[in-house]
């Protein structure tokens, strides 16, 4: 099924429909999810039939006990006949204005370090001086805007042959990805899966703490990325807003990364040194 066709069937599902397929995606039972929004288990299956409409809050709180985002639970909403209860402003709107300002001062803080921000399919919407670190040696067709940051990590013309831990990083990363698949039912998500997982990856890591080299594998996986006569080790961290009410808000996210050692730092001062003096 392509992305459109599962977009239309979507859209024409009914709100009980809707909640049963979310409910059975996230392995509940009528009665653990009733137990959990504290309704009887009578009424949900009244309401995934269509024998009862649900109230704009009932809406609500079922969409916040299956653990939905807020562009799920604006489906859920429209299926039943009600307005979206979050908005979804593009980052360009004047009314965004804040968020903008904040990311920028973040991606800006992080210097000399890289960062980038992604939307909900990892695509890169921000980014500081940094990122040039991860585009070195990339196709410029990967380097294409909308640049997907995923798909950069592990094509093979992309950050691949520069990864030294290459099959420990693409494990975690695709862990993500599908943890990802599975919390939003994104058919765009999953055939970027689908697609990442045929590129060429290499042998299986060993286990988690594989690559003994270095100290802080110990501790989390480290991007062990080599940089001309350099071999650097980064640790990745990520940050969203806290209590989003607008979608594209809520799908945004902070990729920074922060050196994993001494020697890591000196080299990124020292680029970021270099290209601003």
């Amino acid at each position: 099924m392509t992305e459109v066709q599962e977009d239309r069937r979507q859209r024409s599902a009914t709100v009980g429909e809707l909640m049963r397929r979310w409910r059975e995606q996230r392995g509940y039972s009528q009665l653990a999810l009733a137990n959990r929004a504290d309704i009887s288990a009578r009424h949900l299956s009244f309401l995934e039939t269509g024998r009862s409409r649900p109230s704009r809050d009932m809406v609500l709180r079922l969409g916040r006990h299956l653990d939905l985002a807020l562009r799920e639970q604006n489906q859920l909403l429209l299926a039943a006949g009600y307005a979206p209860a979050f908005t979804d402003s593009s980052l360009d709107a004047v009314e965004m204005s804040p968020v903008r300002d904040a990311l920028r001062q973040i991606l800006a803080g992080h210097e000399p370090f890289p960062a980038l921000v992604v939307d909900r399919n990892w695509n890169i919407v921000a980014s500081n001086s940094g990122f040039a670190l991860f585009a070195k040696g990339a196709s410029p067709e990967l380097l294409r805007p909308p640049v997907n940051a995923l798909r950069l990590a592990v094509h093979p013309d992309g950050m691949q042959p520069r990864i030294a831990n290459f099959p420990e990083w693409r494990a975690q990363l695709m862990m993500r990805l599908q943890r990802r698949v599975e919390l939003t039912a994104e058919p765009g998500l999953a055939e970027l899966h689908r697609e990442l997982s045929g590129y060429p990856g290499g042998a299986e890591p060993a286990g988690p703490r594989a690559d003994r080299m270095d100290p802080a594998a110990d501790l989390t996986v480290p991007l062990r990325l080599r940089y001309q006569d350099a071999d650097l080790s980064l640790i990745c961290t990520i940050a969203t807003f806290g209590m989003p009410l607008d979608v594209t808000v809520a799908e945004l996210a902070v990729e920074a990364f922060l050196p994993a050692d001494p020697a890591t730092a000196a080299v990124l001062t020292k680029l970021h040194t270099a290209a601003t003096s």
